[in-house]
């Protein structure tokens, strides 16, 4: 790892400090501001979703993603943003790389061990929350979680560079965007513990996978704008369950776009493990 790089996966990732990047260096130096005058509370420095997207090659990026993922034990959630933000910052400067990147170690394990959703995942929605809002970005996001849904992974592969197991690992696909599910589903599949270096590396690989895919949807929606579309459909089980429980149907109480299935399939998994557990 060279030493800019160095320099940056560390700390607030390498700020400079002065004028406006002080109150992020030292937010002890700044100064007291008066209150915000009405209708200014929330405003912005250089609007909402203000930050100027730029291309990314995918495949320089996944590399430093699964780095990040080792970083001082920061993980999934920080691997993937560093792997975008991160990677524009080294290569354009201010302001991606003012960014305090450590934030995103809140995600580790499906954000600070509950296993909700998957880090790496989060990681890659928040890139592009900098630079889209949700009438552009939720079409983004729904494509990546979807193909994380469906995509057998991990694909990639450090080679040499590999930090907690060499070689090829066992892929399978997760069916949900759920930390808990998605691990437990491999670990139980390929007969891992969850505390096995297997399971990291999985998780490590995964981040750049994430990663990559990401930077695939951010260079074509940099390129085609409004007209880019995703690929991946509407699940199957969401449609169907969609049919009574959407918004505007007879039973309204489903919210959210996952995969239903994992947790609404009636299988052993799901039976009451609370009664009679041996």
């Amino acid at each position: 790892m060279d030493c800019n790089r160095r320099h940056l996966l560390c700390g607030l990732g390498g700020l400079a400090v002065g004028g406006a990047v002080a109150g992020l260096v030292a937010p002890a130096l700044a100064a007291p501001q008066a209150a915000p005058a009405p209708g200014e509370r929330f405003a912005q420095v250089g609007g909402e979703f203000g930050w100027q997207p730029h291309k990314l090659n995918a495949d320089e990026c996944a590399p430093v993603a699964y780095e990040g993922y080792w970083h001082k034990g920061y993980a999934c959630g920080y691997g993937t943003f560093y792997g975008i933000v991160g990677m524009m910052g080294e290569q354009y400067g201010a302001p991606y790389s003012q960014f305090p990147f450590t934030m995103l170690e809140a995600n580790k394990a499906g954000v600070s061990g509950w296993g909700t959703i998957c880090g790496a995942l989060y990681g890659a929605a928040a890139a592009f929350a900098l630079f889209w809002g949700r009438k552009d970005r939720d079409a983004m996001v729904s494509e990546l979680f979807r193909w994380y849904e469906t995509t057998k992974l991990p694909i990639y592969d450090p080679g040499d560079a590999a930090q907690g197991v060499k070689g090829p690992i066992p892929s399978n696909a997760s069916d949900s965007v759920l930390c808990h599910i998605s691990v437990s589903k491999w670990c139980y599949e390929h007969k891992m513990e969850e505390s096995s270096k297997e399971r990291s590396e999985r998780c490590g690989r995964i981040t750049a996978d994430v990663t990559k895919k990401a930077i695939e949807i951010i260079n074509a929606k940099i390129e085609k704008g409004k007209d880019w579309k995703g690929a991946f459909p509407k699940q199957q089980s969401v449609a169907y369950c969609g049919e009574c429980h959407a918004s505007g149907k007879q039973a309204d109480i489903q919210k959210g776009k996952m995969d239903c299935t994992p947790c609404h399939s009636g299988n052993e998994h799901l039976m009451n493990k609370f009664k009679d557990h041996p």
